[in-house]
């Protein structure tokens, strides 16, 4: 039977990626606060309004200094996923930091929601060695961090050697499921602005433009898989400002009128492990 899952899903980093980067002074901290005070409680509606259940990644960092939107979330009947404590990325810490920063996100998880999450997903989108197997060890589902496929989600690898000189050795598949993501489908490299002193990022494309490679690219799945899962990444701060969200809701009025099923991220692996039993 053919079916094609969409599954909407939401950085809330908030404050946590500027202070991870050490840009804490009060103009960055405003482009964060964005997220909670202003793009959030229009996100919520908007998907209230066509009856989306979507999947929200959170930092620990975020729970705790915005307990009140992470709480309106919940509430709303969202999946509540893990995004690190800090917005720091497994690739660039020790293991014993890794881990800290799996336990204590997951408290923070399960102090709003009364569960560990099942889901995780990198700050940065940046893998240690070591996470597949942290994540299977903390009672993780699902992984939303690699882009070895569009559409179609496949089971994380752990234990490969990556030498310069040498033929990679890959290896083998684990229990944990991926859900693949790319920035091609991430609101942030199109649209957000950033300066430093040393680079430039332009972003700032044309939102309409953008929401058309992203139909496009749901359109490109309904035509040549039977079934499959599209996942989009946003972040309440980028795409909680007005063109976006226009964007965002023709995104889903769209691909709604070509058949899609929107699901939680857990939803979807469910399902996913169903047709592979």
């Amino acid at each position: 039977m053919r079916r094609h899952i969409v599954c909407l899903t939401f950085d809330f980093d908030a404050i946590s990626g500027f202070i991870a980067r050490g840009q804490t002074s009060p103009s960055w901290i405003s482009r964060g606060e964005f997220g909670p005070r202003v793009g959030a409680p229009r996100l919520l509606a908007l998907l209230k309004q066509y009856g989306i259940r979507s999947t929200w990644f959170v930092p620990g960092h975020t729970i705790e200094t915005y307990p009140q939107a992470c709480e309106a979330v919940m509430a709303a009947g969202h999946e509540i996923a893990h995004h690190g404590w800090t917005h720091r990325p497994p690739a660039s810490l020790t293991r014993e930091q890794e881990e800290g920063e799996l336990a204590r996100g997951n408290e923070a998880i399960r102090k709003l929601t009364g569960r560990a999450a099942r889901g995780y997903r990198s700050p940065s989108w940046d893998l240690s060695p070591h996470s597949v197997e942290l994540f299977l060890k903390h009672g993780f589902l699902y992984d939303s961090s690699l882009m070895g496929d569009d559409c179609t989600p496949y089971y994380a690898r752990s234990g490969d050697v990556i030498e310069l000189e040498k033929p990679a050795r890959f290896g083998s598949a684990t229990a944990l499921v991926e859900m693949p993501i790319h920035w091609a489908v991430d609101d942030a490299p199109h649209f957000e602005f950033v300066r430093t002193e040393t680079t430039v990022r332009q972003g700032l494309m044309n939102a309409g433009a953008v929401g058309e490679n992203w139909i496009n690219d749901f359109l490109y799945m309904r035509e040549t898989v039977e079934w499959g899962v599209l996942t989009y990444t946003c972040h309440p701060y980028v795409i909680g400002r007005g063109a976006r969200m226009m964007m965002l809701e023709k995104v889903i009025k769209t691909a709604s009128d070509n058949g899609a099923v929107f699901l939680t991220m857990e939803d979807a692996v469910a399902e996913f492990k169903r047709r592979k039993a």
